[in-house]
Protein backbone atom coordinates (compact mmCIF):
# COMPACT_ATOMS: atom_id res chain seq x y z
CA UNK A 1 0.00 0.00 0.00
CA UNK A 2 2.99 2.47 0.46
CA UNK A 3 4.60 2.02 -2.56
CA UNK A 4 1.00 2.64 -4.11
CA UNK A 5 0.46 5.87 -2.40
CA UNK A 6 4.26 6.84 -3.24
CA UNK A 7 3.58 6.53 -6.74
CA UNK A 8 0.99 8.43 -6.59
CA UNK A 9 2.42 11.61 -4.71
CA UNK A 10 4.72 11.25 -7.31
CA UNK A 11 2.53 11.35 -10.12
CA UNK A 12 1.02 14.26 -8.33
CA UNK A 13 3.49 16.89 -7.22
CA UNK A 14 5.27 15.97 -10.69
CA UNK A 15 2.76 17.65 -12.40
CA UNK A 16 2.32 20.02 -9.52
CA UNK A 17 5.54 21.24 -10.03
CA UNK A 18 5.64 21.20 -13.78
CA UNK A 19 2.46 23.63 -13.85
CA UNK A 20 4.04 25.94 -11.44
CA UNK A 21 7.29 26.21 -13.00
CA UNK A 22 5.27 26.60 -15.87
CA UNK A 23 3.53 29.91 -14.62
CA UNK A 24 7.04 30.72 -12.57
CA UNK A 25 8.43 31.21 -16.71
CA UNK A 26 5.79 32.25 -17.89
CA UNK A 27 5.92 35.74 -15.74
CA UNK A 28 9.22 36.12 -15.68
CA UNK A 29 8.88 36.22 -19.75
CA UNK A 30 5.67 38.76 -19.23
CA UNK A 31 8.83 41.02 -17.36
CA UNK A 32 11.04 40.66 -19.89
CA UNK A 33 8.27 41.71 -22.30
CA UNK A 34 7.42 44.65 -20.66
CA UNK A 35 11.18 45.46 -20.13
CA UNK A 36 11.68 45.53 -23.16
CA UNK A 37 8.38 47.32 -24.53
CA UNK A 38 8.71 50.08 -21.95
CA UNK A 39 8.62 53.49 -23.50
CA UNK A 40 9.58 56.82 -21.99
CA UNK A 41 6.52 58.92 -21.81
CA UNK A 42 6.06 61.86 -23.34
CA UNK A 43 3.44 63.46 -20.96
CA UNK A 44 5.07 66.44 -18.39
CA UNK A 45 2.30 64.46 -15.65
CA UNK A 46 3.93 61.01 -15.81
CA UNK A 47 7.65 62.17 -15.58
CA UNK A 48 6.60 64.37 -13.17
CA UNK A 49 5.48 61.54 -11.36
CA UNK A 50 8.63 59.27 -11.59
CA UNK A 51 7.11 57.28 -14.40
CA UNK A 52 10.06 56.13 -16.32
CA UNK A 53 8.58 53.72 -18.68
CA UNK A 54 4.67 52.92 -20.15
CA UNK A 55 2.97 51.62 -22.41
CA UNK A 56 -0.27 50.58 -24.15
CA UNK A 57 -1.45 47.06 -24.54
CA UNK A 58 -5.16 45.16 -24.57
CA UNK A 59 -6.23 41.66 -23.88
CA UNK A 60 -9.57 40.13 -24.20
CA UNK A 61 -11.34 43.31 -24.45
CA UNK A 62 -9.56 45.30 -22.17
CA UNK A 63 -6.53 48.10 -22.38
CA UNK A 64 -3.65 48.13 -20.35
CA UNK A 65 -1.41 51.00 -19.16
CA UNK A 66 1.29 49.32 -16.80
CA UNK A 67 4.25 52.03 -15.93
CA UNK A 68 7.40 51.51 -14.35
CA UNK A 69 8.77 53.24 -11.64
CA UNK A 70 12.51 53.49 -10.76
CA UNK A 71 11.71 54.02 -7.41
CA UNK A 72 8.94 53.90 -5.13
CA UNK A 73 6.13 56.54 -6.05
CA UNK A 74 5.17 58.95 -3.47
CA UNK A 75 1.68 56.68 -3.04
CA UNK A 76 1.25 53.15 -3.49
CA UNK A 77 -2.09 51.77 -3.48
CA UNK A 78 -3.23 49.50 -1.10
CA UNK A 79 -3.27 46.67 -3.28
CA UNK A 80 -0.18 46.05 -4.55
CA UNK A 81 0.05 42.73 -6.19
CA UNK A 82 3.23 41.04 -5.36
CA UNK A 83 4.66 38.09 -8.21
CA UNK A 84 6.28 35.83 -6.09
CA UNK A 85 3.86 33.03 -5.52
CA UNK A 86 4.66 31.50 -8.85
CA UNK A 87 8.16 31.08 -7.36
CA UNK A 88 7.51 29.93 -4.15
CA UNK A 89 5.07 27.17 -5.66
CA UNK A 90 7.73 25.70 -7.82
CA UNK A 91 10.14 25.79 -5.02
CA UNK A 92 8.35 24.29 -2.28
CA UNK A 93 6.69 21.98 -5.01
CA UNK A 94 10.28 20.95 -6.32
CA UNK A 95 11.11 20.27 -2.27
CA UNK A 96 8.03 17.91 -1.63
CA UNK A 97 8.72 15.79 -5.01
CA UNK A 98 12.27 15.24 -3.79
CA UNK A 99 11.08 14.79 -0.30
CA UNK A 100 8.68 11.82 -2.15
CA UNK A 101 11.34 10.40 -4.28
CA UNK A 102 14.51 10.23 -2.09
CA UNK A 103 13.25 10.58 1.45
Amino acid sequence: MDAYFLEWANLLLRWLHVITAIAWIGSSFYFVFLDNNLQRPQSPDLLEKGVDGAMWAVHGGGFYNPQKYMVAPKKIHTHLHWFYWESYSAWLSGFALFTALYL
